[in-house]
């Protein structure tokens, strides 16, 4: 049963929206494509592991907080014979271990991904003994990308590799359906400490003035876009859109970086680049409630 379904990272979704409307820096970008690329590693195990939700109680992008430190869980599973902790490492490329260190083939050093799950496994622990809970933990280090290879692992890593991914799968399948209520309670009281907002997240900072304005295509992204009647056509990939729905997405970006700013007609237009007010207050009013009269109006959720 899913427990705590996964969402996009609020740093993930600024960063995606930034680096379309700025100019990132390099530290930037090599911060977001590192966001974007764990997060789409942590959707290939969700794709991989979906039809185990019937044998397991699912917890997913779970942060927690114990004796004041925050720690994050890809995922958990929970079932009354034991609890599963999950790392997703989208990794690409070769790498080696060498005296606990790891690194590039090159030979950069990373930051062991074994540390962080095992910090994980004990801030977990402490949290569950407050609650009276003694179910044995166990904790995985999963490698999701088929280009990913590691020399001179040690056999006694909880560590499962692409290729056996497949097989770990198969064992998990094999857990009996044998949870009772009080475990489905006990992994709705963890979903329900969920930290929303997380103290590690690093935004650049950014304002209205600086960001480039206009819609924007919803395959490639980009702004070389064309408006045809109703539809909206990108010269870049083709793709075909309806105009309202470009132009609500639009509006639902500007909602999603500035939620201090009010949607008003003017600044939709001027956020969208369209040139038509009839048009955008016929957009707005139809999806939006009205706030206010004349040149103060704005407007919110319905």
């Amino acid at each position: 049963m899913l427990i705590k379904a996964r969402v996009e990272p609020v740093e993930l979704k600024v960063l995606r929206q930034l680096n379309v409307r700025s100019n990132l820096t390099e530290t930037e970008q090599s911060y977001y494509c590192s966001l974007e690329k764990g997060f789409q590693g942590e959707l290939l195990f969700d794709v991989l592991t979906e039809p185990l939700s019937t044998h397991w109680l699912i917890l997913n992008d779970l942060m927690l907080e114990y004796n004041h430190a925050v720690f994050q869980i890809d995922t958990l599973y929970i079932s009354s014979e034991k609890i599963i902790i999950f790392e997703a490492k989208n990794y690409e490329g070769d790498y080696f271990i060498k005296d606990d260190k790891w690194y590039t083939l090159s030979g950069v050093g990373i930051r062991n991904p074994l540390h962080q799950l095992e910090r994980n496994e004990s801030l977990l622990r402490g949290l569950l003994e407050e609650f009276g809970v003694t179910t044995p933990i166990e904790k995985y280090l999963i490698f999701i990308n088929p280009e990913f290879y590691l020399y001179q692992a040690p056999l006694n890593l909880p560590i499962f590799f692409p290729t056996q991914l497949n097989r770990l799968k198969k064992q998990l399948s094999k857990n009996s359906i044998n949870y009772k209520e009080s475990h489905v309670n006990f992994a709705k009281r963890l979903a329900s400490m969920h930290v929303k907002k997380s103290p590690y997240m690093r935004l650049p900072s950014y304002s209205y003035e600086e960001l480039k304005k206009g819609i924007t295509c919803v395959s490639c992204h980009s702004f070389n876009i064309e408006i045809r009647s109703t539809r909206l056509i990108c010269k870049v990939c083709g793709c075909h859109e309806k105009l309202a729905e470009a132009a609500l997405r639009g509006i639902e970006e500007f909602r999603f970086l500035f939620p201090d700013r009010k949607i008003t007609i003017s600044e939709s237009m001027d956020w969208l680049k369209i040139d038509s007010r009839t048009t955008m207050r016929r957009l707005l009013s139809q999806n939006f409630k009205q706030m206010g009269r004349g040149r103060y109006s704005y407007y919110v959720e319905k």
